[in-house]
């Protein structure tokens, strides 16, 4: 029969909601009874793990948006099939999230070591970077729905208020396993020392350190911030990986633009040129400036996008820019 560890390890992969850990022990158990002489009792015990996968992998995850946990509104969800080529960011920063996807895509084995893949994520950096496109590429990586938290929703003037709806999202972290994306992070993680901070304030920051420590569900979580530097120190201890993000090099610049644009230019568009001109914008920039020049030559009948068109884009894209760094 099956030993006291692999009873043990049933009854934490049930209660933890595990079903991966739950159905890897069990086939141990087959194997068990198979070496022990039981080939009848292995088989059935085979065939039902089987049974159990198909069915398990035939569930579409459930949308927490038609739920009563998302009555009160806290929580938007969608289903990403974004891919990591879709994601324009530095090497080393991409290393970090591809290690990321690879624990989680082995979580049984490494929970059955007594290991925890990486699941709790700070990005970090100016607007329009890439945080936010980052959480929805790991959905996609995962094949997970992606629950993104509305702080203004959580964030309530009322004494206690926000905490309990702390508490109702971290229910549902646990609940349903997914990416839950915490956007502009410094609205709840700042500074308890800072000088705007009230005794709410510390009481709501006070609670998320104290959920996300307790969190040992199979969900992952991410938060972003374009203000790292008012983020309390507490913070970044509960964080498996904290990963910081720059505006586009060269080469990103000119990646993203033939992204976007491969199927609007002629075969021998100068690339390069636009580099250059469009050094200081983030990703979501040069996005947009690339998204202007498709319309224009649709607007307008042209065959096909010059570097003039591009040029006056990026430049009205800058233009718009200074008036936010003024």
């Amino acid at each position: 029969m099956a030993s006291s560890t692999q009873i043990k390890a049933l009854m934490q992969s049930y209660i933890d909601k595990d079903d991966d850990r739950f159905l890897s022990v069990a086939l141990q158990v087959a194997a068990h009874e198979a070496r022990s002489g039981h080939g009848k009792l292995a088989k059935e015990l085979k065939l039902l793990v089987e049974k159990a996968r198909l069915s398990s992998s035939s569930n579409v995850p459930v949308s927490i948006a038609k739920g009563i946990k998302d009555s009160s509104g806290l929580l938007t969800t969608s289903y990403p099939k974004l891919r990591f080529s879709d994601l324009i960011v530095s090497s080393s920063v991409k290393d970090r999230l591809e290690r990321l996807v690879k624990e989680q895509k082995h979580l049984t084995t490494l929970k059955n070591h007594g290991l925890s893949p990486r699941r709790k994520l700070l990005l970090a950096g100016k607007p329009g970077t890439g945080k936010t496109f980052t959480a929805s590429v790991l959905a996609g990586e995962l094949d997970f729905p992606l629950f993104e938290v509305r702080l203004d929703a959580v964030i309530t003037k009322y004494l206690g208020e926000s905490s309990a709806k702390l508490r109702q999202i971290f229910d549902t972290i646990r609940e349903v396993r997914g990416i839950y994306f915490f956007d502009e992070f410094d609205a709840l993680g700042s500074h308890r020392g800072s000088s705007n901070d009230v005794g709410e304030a510390r009481r709501i920051l006070n609670s998320f350190l104290q959920m996300i420590e307790q969190d040992d569900s199979n969900s992952v979580i991410v938060c972003a911030t374009n203000h790292i530097e008012v983020l309390d120190r507490a913070l970044f201890r509960r964080f498996d990986d904290v990963i910081s993000y720059q505006l586009p090099s060269e080469d990103e610049i000119t990646q993203l633009f033939k992204n976007r644009l491969h199927s609007y230019v002629a075969k021998n568009f100068s690339w390069k040129k636009l580099s250059v001109i469009s050094d200081g914008l983030s990703n979501a920039e040069i996005t947009m400036a690339a998204n202007d020049a498709i319309k224009e030559m649709l607007i307008y009948g042209h065959n096909s996008i010059t570097i003039s068109m591009l040029q006056q884009a990026i430049e009205d894209r800058k233009s718009i820019c200074q008036h936010f760094q003024e």
